[in-house]
């Protein structure tokens, strides 16, 4: 397989081979030690799809070995912000997922190329997205594509990423 064989689109949340393509692929993700090391609940696994059917603001990108669709590679899902600085739409990546048989040939990249005309269609300032420290080939990826750590100023530093659980 090489990246001009790889097949991406824009997932079609009605479709019923993307949907459970893209819970499969979530599924993975979430099982994989970069995920959490801890299956989607049933509950997600549910009712995933019709959560973002009735999100207009998400969408998702899949990729397959190629435009048969039979081999799921990869996945992105992504849902549109807004930057009040900038008085525009955001489009924050979510997840970013790509089997283990297949990293390292680029599907990542394959599909972050979709996304970016997506979010360019949308109208959107900027991707935005959160990786952990400990996911270096992730980083390498993003820095390649051109991503960089947010600041507004050098002197107070980057950004951090934090969460609050509410329930």
């Amino acid at each position: 397989m090489s990246a001009q064989t790889v097949h991406v689109c824009r997932a079609d949340y009605a479709n019923t081979r993307h949907a459970q393509v893209l819970v499969d692929l979530l599924d993975a993700y979430a099982q994989d030690p970069m995920g959490g090391g801890e299956p989607l609940s049933d509950f997600a696994k549910q009712n995933l799809v019709a959560c973002l059917i009735a999100r207009p603001q998400a969408f998702s990108v899949l990729a397959f070995e190629d435009a048969s669709e039979a081999q799921p590679l990869g996945l992105i899902n992504c849902i549109e912000g807004f930057s009040t600085f900038a008085c525009r739409p955001l489009v924050n990546v979510h997840d970013v997922v790509v089997l283990s048989a297949y990293r390292g040939q680029r599907v990542a990249e394959r599909m972050f190329e979709l996304v970016q005309v997506i979010a360019q269609e949308r109208g959107a300032c900027k991707l935005t997205l959160e990786v952990l420290a400990g996911n270096d080939s992730a980083q390498r990826l993003y820095a390649r594509i051109g991503f960089a750590q947010y600041q507004l100023n050098a002197a107070v530093g980057t950004a951090q990423f934090l969460q609050k659980w509410l329930g």
